[in-house]
């Protein structure tokens, strides 16, 4: 009994270090970012810059939202960059509790999963945003003045990272589903035209009211989930063959 507590209280001790390591990696990272917070924001709102009118801004309705917006964005972005120090201290964690197998299949499923996830975030800022601002901003009637709040916007740009993130994880999904053995190849392949029927009608609840959005996430999800079949083929056919 006593060993059993000494073996967990120093599991405990282990996590709170690599939980403070990998808290004090962002925390370096956001104080080298803080001078530059402002246009660390001003690069997030470029998108939506470049499809409003003109000479026209973004306001702000709150009081601190000028000063606590720009921190938040810095905030993510030092999450991001400190992102393989948060990942490794995580490895170092778990790794030592897994078989050889285990090791082999986890840090690729860790590195390919955090890889998909950053590339469905650039995916979104490089292609999405810019067709559904200007969608937006050209559908507005002329009488409005187009003037979208600073925190609205980082709520939206923040759900829209999240659902392209997630979207971007699906040949993960798959190949974890095979891996498993809750699926086959053969099962999902058979299940296809209701993973399309699901990609649409999930773009249509978390992206904006537009076909444009809609058919930007729906359709990478399908691909992504072609893609994920097709890996998950190769991995069974490897492992048929030893």
């Amino acid at each position: 009994m006593a060993i059993l507590e000494e073996s967990f209280l120093s599991h405990l001790v282990e996590l709170r270090s690599r939980l403070i390591r990998a808290a004090l990696a962002i925390l370096v990272v956001f104080i080298c970012l803080m001078p530059w917070a402002s246009q660390i924001y001003d690069l997030l709102a470029l998108p939506l810059i470049n499809a409003m009118p003109e000479g026209t801004r973004m306001i702000s309705t709150g009081v601190v939202a000028p000063f606590l917006v720009p921190i938040k964005v810095t905030a993510m972005a030092a999450f991001v960059i400190a992102l393989p120090v948060v990942l490794y201290q995580t490895w170092a964690f778990v790794a030592p509790g897994l078989y050889a197998h285990e090791r082999r299949f986890a840090l690729p499923v860790v590195v390919g999963s955090t890889l998909l996830f950053l590339l469905g975030m650039a995916f979104c800022y490089f292609f999405v945003f810019g067709m559904v601002f200007k969608f937006i901003a050209g559908f507005a009637p002329a009488s409005i003045t187009v003037a979208p709040d600073i925190e609205q916007y980082l709520s939206f740009v923040m759900s829209m990272f999240l659902a392209f993130g997630i979207t971007f994880e699906v040949p993960i999904v798959v190949l974890l589903l095979v891996r498993t053995g809750l699926v086959s190849v053969a099962q999902l392949r058979e299940a296809r035209r209701y993973v399309i029927v699901g990609a649409f009608v999930v773009a249509a609840v978390v992206t904006p009211p537009d076909v444009t959005s809609q058919l930007m996430l729906a359709i990478p999800m399908c691909v992504l989930f072609e893609i994920g079949l097709l890996l998950a083929s190769l991995m069974q056919r490897r492992q048929d063959l030893t």
